[in-house]
């Protein structure tokens, strides 16, 4: 794997002063105009069924199609970033969110409103080249405290987003929630305007289209995958259809990405410990905990026969709130650990905790109120710790030649992981029975198993070493 080479750092531009928190300050904004898209409309979906006659289970498709295309549109628009600048495919990002929440605003048919929901999929992408831009403006410590900052808005808005959509979804109706977010994407897309530096170089000289095509459909095909097997089983033709899809796009890909002169990221590159495992581990860590956490300790905790018999409200503030507060609070000081101590050594550390977070999750979950300090200690290490150090990874261990490749691929194993956790405890969680519950956080136990195992096999860049072991200059990629 290509590392890009150290230099001293006065011979590399960086920004200083009262440039620095305006640029963070610019990247939040448009970050915060994705993370917007994604927690606060779940409340609304039932008025939306309601104004556009259709059914619930149809109009989710406004998340599950806007997080699908952010993970296809989102890798793509990343790693076209390196072509034509991190300031114009932040532009190209926010321009896609603008004119999709206009749609969404004034769509009078489901249809159009889910096209608006996918052009505002590609919004994803804001999170990876903000952290990319972050990588190139800054310094190595400068970097390490960004990126907390950023991943900390990246968690919403303190585990309050759910109440915050409904409340304006009641007051105002749910056409208001994307007026909300069009406000905040006008004004991400003038801050990123007035205040994101013109990129100073490009990493490659063309896009590797067809290689992104056939990652998207590999993306698309799993996705589908996953989501089919919970309701019509893995023998279903419709399932094994989406499955045959995501196996002839992986080996698609890796055939013509050993033929492209540019590929999207080498397969060498793909296959050193310098990437893979940061990618195995996100997709691990994901499945494992949002499993357990989003899934199945909220149904167990609304389970009026064998769990607590709390409400929806009641479990989001006991369960899902203290979580996100703790990460938006632990996010900051992470990266500044991390560029200290090592980043592998901090994912390591990450993932070992919420290892056995997961493990005492799995004997004491039946227990309310262990259960609910166990969650604010996750709250520290996955939303906290382990997001800011893996968003980090991502891009310190890229290819110096493709650098937002990797950091693209990487923001795609987010959704992905998400949703094949839940498909994978699904069935026993909804034996509703307390051996079904056990047995959902074990599954979840052994997917962060085997997300520390790849911790342990990553190995880091120059770039990714403790700022004592790190070559002078090599802080950033």
């Amino acid at each position: 794997m290509t590392v890009a080479p150290a230099r001293p750092e006065a011979e590399r531009e960086r920004l200083s002063g009262a440039r620095i928190p305006l640029l963070v300050g610019s990247l939040i904004v448009a970050v915060l105009a994705f993370q917007l898209n994604a927690s606060l409309l779940t409340p609304a979906i039932p008025s939306m069924a309601v104004d556009l006659h259709a059914s619930a289970g149809v109009v989710s498709q406004v998340q599950s199609l806007f997080f699908l295309s952010g993970s296809v549109l989102g890798m793509v628009v990343s790693r076209w970033s390196d072509t034509i600048g991190r300031r114009r495919a932040l532009l190209v990002t926010m321009a896609a969110l603008l004119v999709g929440t206009l749609l969404t605003v004034t769509a009078p048919s489901l249809p159009l409103l889910l096209t608006g929901r996918v052009l505002q999929g590609t919004s994803s992408a804001a999170l990876t080249i903000a952290f990319l831009v972050l990588s190139e403006e800054l310094t190595a410590k400068q970097f390490g405290i960004s990126v907390g900052v950023v991943t900390a808005v990246n968690g919403g808005l303190g585990g309050l987003d759910g109440y915050i959509g409904g409340a304006v979804t009641d007051a105002f109706g749910w056409r208001a929630v994307f007026v909300v977010i069009l406000v905040v994407a006008v004004l991400g897309t003038l801050s990123v305007l007035t205040f994101v530096p013109r990129v100073r170089r490009s990493a490659a000289r063309r896009m590797d289209w067809l290689g992104a095509t056939i990652l998207g459909a590999f993306l698309v095909g799993f996705s589908q995958f996953v989501s089919e097997v919970p309701s019509r089983g893995i023998a279903d033709p419709l399932t094994l259809v989406w499955l045959t899809v995501a196996v002839v796009a992986a080996v698609a890909f890796v055939l013509v990405e050993r033929r492209v002169a540019q590929p999207l990221i080498a397969v060498p590159a793909l296959r050193a410990r310098t990437a893979w495992p940061v990618l195995m581990c996100t997709f691990l860590t994901l499945s494992g905990v949002f499993a357990s956490t989003n899934f199945t300790v909220v149904v167990l905790s609304q389970d009026g026969a064998n769990g607590f018999g709390l409400n929806a409200a009641m479990s989001g503030l006991l369960f899902l709130t203290p979580t996100a507060v703790a990460g938006l609070l632990t996010a900051p000081a992470a990266g500044w650990i991390a560029q200290r101590i090592g980043w592998v050594r901090s994912l390591r550390m990450a993932t070992g905790a919420i290892l056995l977070i997961s493990i005492a999750l799995a004997f004491f979950a039946l227990d309310k109120w262990v259960a609910f300090g166990l969650l604010i200690v996750m709250g520290v290490f996955y939303l906290g710790l382990y997001q800011a150090t893996a968003n980090g990874l991502s891009v310190l261990n890229a290819p110096a030649d493709a650098p937002g490749s990797l950091p693209g691929i990487h923001g795609a194993c987010f959704g992905l992981g998400a949703g094949t956790g839940v498909a994978l405890v699904g069935p026993a969680v909804s034996a509703g029975t307390p051996e079904g519950y056990h047995l959902a956080l074990w599954i979840s136990v052994a997917l962060t198993a085997a997300a520390f195992a790849a911790a342990l096999v990553l190995r880091p860049t120059p770039n990714a070493l403790p700022a004592g072991a790190r070559p002078e200059g090599a802080a950033t990629a």
